[in-house]
């Protein structure tokens, strides 16, 4: 779902990276207000969550590989204001360090996986799940929010793939940055996303949220959760040291190919595809450690790097905000009771 450079036009993206601006202060604001100082670790913890768990491709009849997201999972625990916030940045990182998604195309993978998905999912599980919840209700409703946000962030970002050859094409019809108009692109990203990768978003939010259920609820309630458990930062630590699974998978994603392929595939190369392509290179490109030989050791070190960066800077931007609220509710002699996430 990373849309890279040269898939989408200057009409594009211009409008969506400066559309995510707005949404980030707001999503400041008001994390600024809710945060307390023993809730900045879950900031960095779902920040590096979401770095790894999208180094965990999964392959799909047809060659295609996609990847969970965990953002229903990440709004259900922070809010879905956090959540932005935490997914923001480990898209930032992935792009710039890694060179997974464009950096012209960031707002539109923001808008997508930070916003849409988390707010779909978070806002569809207090729906479900109403009051006080059992486990198993609280199990299958996020279970449920997570297949539906993830499938809405997939349409969307099939709408953003197929409304290119409409905007931008030559006198011959040839289009000038991602090929496909909306009848493939869109039930494309639909179907793998319906198909396969929901399933996959749905059952690692339903095996978290079910452990949580039952060994501390308070991570779920409707308002800041306390600091994580010691098993989160652990099951972190598991997966970090499992992620060389997730480069066996074989292909890449719907809508990520490289010039070459899309060239084999429509018979032409968009005239901007390359042009926009090269504007960035990543220092770890396609998540492999420059001069190393073994890709999957490459692979789970570019992983530890990726996890300490998002999980580094997650938690400086939660301690700055949350210092701020802190302490402008101390100076006010108000208490720092936070009021609900949502």
């Amino acid at each position: 779902m990373h849309i890279p450079d040269g898939y989408l036009s200057p009409q594009t993206y211009v409008v969506l990276d400066i559309a995510i601006i707005p949404i980030w202060v707001v999503a400041a604001r008001k994390v600024k207000k809710s945060l307390k100082t023993k809730q900045i670790p879950l900031m960095a913890l779902g920040a590096a969550f979401a770095f790894i768990i999208m180094m965990f491709n999964v392959p799909v009849i047809g060659g295609s590989t996609g990847h969970a997201i965990g953002g229903t999972l990440i709004a259900i625990i922070l809010g879905p204001w956090a959540a932005c916030i935490s997914i923001s940045v480990a898209l930032v990182i992935q792009a710039l360090v890694f060179g997974d998604g464009g950096i012209t195309a960031l707002g539109a993978n923001c808008l997508n996986m930070a916003v849409i998905l988390p707010f779909v999912g978070f806002y569809l599980y207090r729906l479900l799940s109403g009051d006080g919840p059992s486990a198993s209700r609280r199990t299958m409703s996020a279970g449920v929010a997570a297949y539906v946000a993830i499938v809405a962030a997939a349409v969307c970002a099939g709408i953003e793939f197929g409304i290119q050859p409409y905007i931008a094409h030559t006198a011959g019809g040839h289009a000038l940055y991602a090929p496909y108009p909306l009848r493939v692109a869109v039930p494309a990203m639909a179907l793998e996303y319906l198909l396969f990768f929901g399933w996959v978003e749905a059952i690692v939010t339903m095996g978290v949220v079910r452990v949580l259920a039952r060994s501390d609820a308070a991570l779920l309630a409707a308002k800041p959760a306390a600091k994580p458990l010691r098993w989160l930062w652990a099951g972190l630590g598991v997966l970090v040291v499992l992620v060389p699974l997730g480069a066996l998978a074989p292909g890449t994603g719907w809508g990520e190919w490289s010039g070459g392929q899309v060239k084999s595939m429509v018979g032409y190369m968009p005239g901007n595809f390359e042009k926009l392509g090269a504007l960035w290179k990543a220092a770890m490109p396609g998540y492999l450690t420059p001069g190393m030989s073994n890709d999957l050791l490459g692979y789970l070190i570019a992983g530890i790097v990726g996890v300490l960066l998002c999980a580094g800077i997650a938690w400086g931007l939660a301690a700055v905000l949350g210092r701020r609220s802190n302490g402008a509710a101390e100076a006010s002699g108000r208490p720092t009771v936070p009021p609900p996430a949502a």
